[in-house]
């Protein structure tokens, strides 16, 4: 009898974030990652001491592909604050499932909680100060406004609703983002009280 394949961690991880990310989240079972590895359950179980402990490790895993994307645009030192939001909106268009596992499902957070939790907001808030002169403050208050309009354009790319190219979307973060800066300095007041 030949030996039996070993199933390292790596291996069941990779296969399970290859069936997310070609089938979506739903897919994932220990059945259908089984037959994915070719493999009964057991190598699964071996490794992972449940579903709920590997969807864990799954998560952690397309969480820091997703961070390292925020930072590496965050590092760019010309134009940061675009930079950001493109890649986040190229996230979710390269990684619609992953993107739809992280920020399109139901929660009970409000709105500020909601975005702290989409990234390193120092870092993006500061980015964004650069560009649009406001105090650390200000440009929270503002970066909330930016952000869910950012969020909207990736949730409609992610779910291919509508069909929007680079450029399209790089236009439509330049001229809206100065429009709405523009209008948010206009009315500072209201917004700070």
């Amino acid at each position: 009898m030949p030996p039996q394949k070993k199933y390292s961690k790596e291996d069941i991880l990779i296969t399970s974030l290859h069936i997310i990310e070609t089938e979506g989240e739903n897919k994932l079972n220990a059945r259908n990652l089984a037959k994915a590895l070719g493999c009964s359950v057991q190598p699964i179980f071996h490794n992972f001491t449940s579903m709920e402990e590997l969807n864990k490790v799954i998560y952690n895993n397309i969480y820091k592909l997703y961070s390292d994307n925020m930072l590496n645009a965050a590092k760019r030192e010309k134009l940061a604050y675009k930079e950001i939001g493109l890649a986040y909106i190229k996230f979710a268009k390269e990684h619609s499932e992953f993107f739809k596992m992280i920020f399109m499902k139901e929660t009970n957070m409000n709105a500020d909680t909601f975005m702290a939790s989409g990234g390193p907001i120092k870092d993006i808030i500061e980015a964004g100060m650069i560009l649009t002169k406001l105090s650390y403050e200000e440009q929270k208050l503002f970066h909330k406004k930016v952000w869910i309009f950012t969020h909207g354009i990736a949730c409609l790319v992610a779910t291919k609703t509508i069909k929007i190219s680079e450029k399209e979307i790089e236009e439509l973060l330049s001229t809206t983002v100065l429009e709405m800066l523009e209008g948010f300095k206009k009315n500072q007041n209201k917004y700070l009280k």
